[in-house]
C-alpha cells in the first residue's frame, strides 16, 4: 500500500465525453470510499461486471477508512468478526473481536487479491455530484492532491455508489467542557489520537460511556496509566468471548472456509434471536445483563448506579467488552467507574457536581462522532439541490427522486457489512435489469394517496448521542417495505435477494438518445507492445465473489 495515486480504470473500459475545457473522462461505476464497505462494494461489481469501468474515489492518502483513522489503544471492532467480513472472503481467524490493526489488513487483502486496488484513485475527494436527466448521467466534481496543494477535476458516471459511512473523518463531536480554560493537562479525542502518548503511570479520565470508552479504558489500564471512566449515564454492557474456540477443531473436519461460514451463519442466528428477546421483553434482558455484569465485579461495587441504564436494551447500541476486560480491570483496581457530572476544572483534574475531584494528567473525550451523510457530498438532481433530511429511503439504500445512487449505511443491530453485502447485490440486479432492457436510468418513486408512506421516522433509530445530535440532517423512512429499514438480516435476505426489482417502487427509462446502462460492453485491450513487466491490466476478468453468505 503506498500514499500515492493509484492509476485509473484502463482506457479499454471507460469512455470520454468532451466538457467545456477538454475531454471528461466517464465512468460506468464509481464508488466512493476505499474502507471495509467500499472495498466490498468495489469487489464484487468488478466481478459482476468484468469489462465496465469502475473506479474507486478515495479521500485520504490509504485504504481503510475506519480501520486505518482511528489509532486510538485497544481499538477493535465491537461486531464478531464472522460477519463483519465479506461473504465472499470469509474471516478465517479465531479472533472474534479482532483488534483494529487486523482488520485493517484484511481490508487491504482483499482489496489487493480481488483487484480493487487497481481502481482506487487516493487524494480524490469527491465534493459535489449534479444529475443530467438530459443524458442520464452524474457529473462529479473532485478536489485531488495533499493539503496545501489541492488540485479540481471533473468525471462522469453512470452510477454512484456512497461508501463513505456517516460520520465526518476530519473532526469528532468535541463539546465544551464547563470550566475547560483552568485545566493545564493535556486533552486527546480518540479520534485525533496523538503518535507516541504516553500514559504509563499517569492519571487518565476518559470521559464517555460508549464502545470508544469501554474499548480505551482496559487498553490504557494494560498500559499502566491508573484509568477513570467518567460517565453522565451508564450503557448496556456484555462480556463476549474474543475467540471463536469452534472454528479450527471444526476445520479440520469440514475445512477452514467452510467452518468460516458455520461461524457466520452462527453469529447471524445468535444476533438476530437476542436482538428480538431484548425488544419483546426488555426488563428481562435488562435482568439478564445486569445479573452477568454483577457476577464478574467486586463484591459490593454499586452495578445499579454504574451499569444499569434507564433506557431498554437496543433503545442505544450494546457496548460489547471482549473476554469481560472492562471488569477485570476494575476488579484489580487499575480502573474505575464514575457516575456524575463535571462541574469545572481544576489545573490537575476534573471536579465533580458531587464535589469530589479527579486527578487528570491527560483528559480523553470519548464523546462520540459528528454526524455527515455520504461523505459530504453536495448532490442535485437537474438542478435542483439534494437535502437527505427531505427524501426517503428506498431499502435503507437508495433516496427517492435521485437517480442511479445507491448508498452504504449498515445494521445498527448487527453487523454493518452484513446490510452492505445485501445492497451491493441488490445493485447488482439492478444493473443486469437495466442492461438487458435497454435502460440508463432508475429512480425511486415514493407513493402518494391513502396507501402512501404513513408516518415517517428517522433512518436510523437509535437514542445514541451521535444520532440525536445529527436527526435533522437525516432521510426518513416509511411505514411498510420498500421504504422501512429492517434491522433483520433474515427478512432483508429475501427482500435484496429475492424480492422483485420492477414494480416496487423503481421507475426505470432512458434519456433521449443515450445508449442502455452502462453501454456496449468494450472491445477488448489491444496486446501490449514488449517491453519492461507491468502490472496486469484491471480488464482482466477477477474470480467471482460468491453470493452465499
Amino acid at each position: 500500500m503506498t500514499d500515492e495515486t493509484t492509476t485509473s480504470a484502463p482506457a479499454s473500459s471507460a469512455a470520454a465525453a468532451d466538457g467545456p475545457t477538454g475531454p471528461v473522462e466517464h465512468l460506468d461505476v464509481v464508488v466512493v470510499g476505499a474502507g471495509l464497505s467500499g472495498v466490498g462494494a468495489a469487489a464484487r461489481l468488478r466481478a459482476a461486471f468484468p469489462g465496465r469501468s469502475i473506479a474507486v474515489l478515495e479521500a485520504r492518502a490509504v485504504s481503510g477508512g475506519t480501520w486505518d483513522l482511528f489509532r486510538y489503544p485497544g481499538v477493535r471492532s465491537d461486531s464478531d468478526m464472522a460477519t463483519l467480513g465479506y461473504s465472499f472472503r470469509p474471516w478465517v481467524d479465531e479472533r472474534s473481536i479482532a483488534p483494529g490493526a487486523a482488520i485493517l489488513q484484511y481490508v487491504r487483502d482483499t482489496a489487493a487479491e480481488t483487484g480493487v486496488e487497481q481502481l482506487v484513485r487516493y487524494r480524490h475527494r469527491v465534493v459535489g455530484a449534479d444529475w443530467s436527466s438530459d443524458d442520464d448521467r452524474w457529473t462529479l466534481r473532485v478536489e485531488t492532491g495533499a493539503a496545501g496543494t489541492t488540485g479540481t477535476t471533473t468525471l462522469t458516471t453512470s452510477f454512484l455508489f456512497l461508501a463513505s459511512g456517516y460520520y465526518r473523518y476530519d473532526r469528532g463531536h468535541r463539546p465544551e467542557l464547563p470550566g475547560e480554560a483552568a485545566y493545564q493537562g493535556e486533552f486527546v479525542h480518540p479520534q485525533q489520537w496523538p503518535e507516541g502518548l504516553d500514559t504509563a503511570g499517569r492519571d487518565v479520565v476518559v470521559i464517555g460511556s460508549g464502545a470508544t470508552a469501554m474499548t480505551l479504558v482496559p487498553a490504557l489500564a494494560a498500559g499502566g496509566a491508573r484509568v477513570t471512566m467518567l460517565q453522565r449515564s451508564p450503557t448496556w454492557v456484555a462480556a463476549l468471548p474474543s475467540r471463536d474456540r469452534r472454528l479450527l477443531p471444526r476445520a479440520r473436519r469440514i475445512g477452514l472456509r467452510a467452518s468460516a461460514r458455520v461461524s457466520r451463519w452462527r453469529g447471524i442466528a445468535t444476533g438476530l434471536v437476542t436482538y428480538r428477546f431484548s425488544r419483546r421483553a426488555p426488563e428481562r434482558t435488562g435482568r439478564i445483563l445486569r445479573e452477568r455484569v454483577a457476577a464478574r465485579l467486586p463484591e459490593g461495587f454499586d452495578v445499579d448506579r454504574h451499569f444499569v441504564p434507564r433506557y431498554d436494551p437496543w433503545d442505544e447500541r450494546l457496548c460489547v467488552v471482549p473476554d469481560g476486560d472492562l471488569f477485570r480491570a476494575i476488579r484489580e483496581g487499575s480502573a474505575r467507574v464514575v457516575t456524575d457530572t463535571i462541574a469545572g476544572f481544576t489545573p490537575r483534574g476534573v471536579r465533580l457536581t458531587s464535589g469530589e475531584e479527579l486527578p487528570a494528567d491527560v483528559v480523553v473525550t470519548a464523546t462520540g462522532l459528528t454526524l455527515q451523510l455520504f461523505g459530504g457530498v453536495r448532490m442535485t438532481v437537474d438542478g435542483r439541490e439534494v437535502e437527505p433530511a427531505e427524501h426517503v429511503t428506498y431499502k435503507g439504500a437508495m433516496l427517492d427522486g435521485v437517480p442511479n445512487m445507491a448508498f452504504a449505511i449498515g445494521y445498527t443491530n448487527a453487523s454493518w457489512t452484513l446490510k452492505i453485502d445485501l445492497v451491493v447485490a441488490f445493485v447488482e440486479r439492478l444493473l443486469r435489469s437495466m442492461e438487458s432492457r435497454g435502460e440508463s436510468r432508475v429512480v425511486p418513486t415514493a407513493p402518494t394517496g391513502s396507501r402512501g408512506l404513513g408516518e415517517l421516522t428517522p433512518l436510523i433509530d437509535l437514542r445514541s448521542g451521535y444520532v440525536a445530535r445529527g436527526v435533522h440532517l437525516m432521510p426518513r423512512q416509511g411505514e411498510r417495505t420498500p421504504w422501512r429499514l429492517h434491522q433483520d438480516y433474515l427478512r432483508d435476505l429475501v427482500l435484496f435477494r429475492l424480492g422483485r426489482v420492477r414494480g416496487d417502487g423503481l421507475t426505470f427509462g432512458s434519456a433521449g438518445g443515450r445508449a442502455p446502462w452502462p453501454g456496449p460492453a468494450p472491445a477488448p485491450a489491444p496486446a501490449p507492445a514488449p517491453g519492461p513487466k507491468t502490472t496486469p491490466p484491471t480488464t482482466t476478468r477477477p474470480t467471482r465473489p460468491k453470493d452465499r453468505p
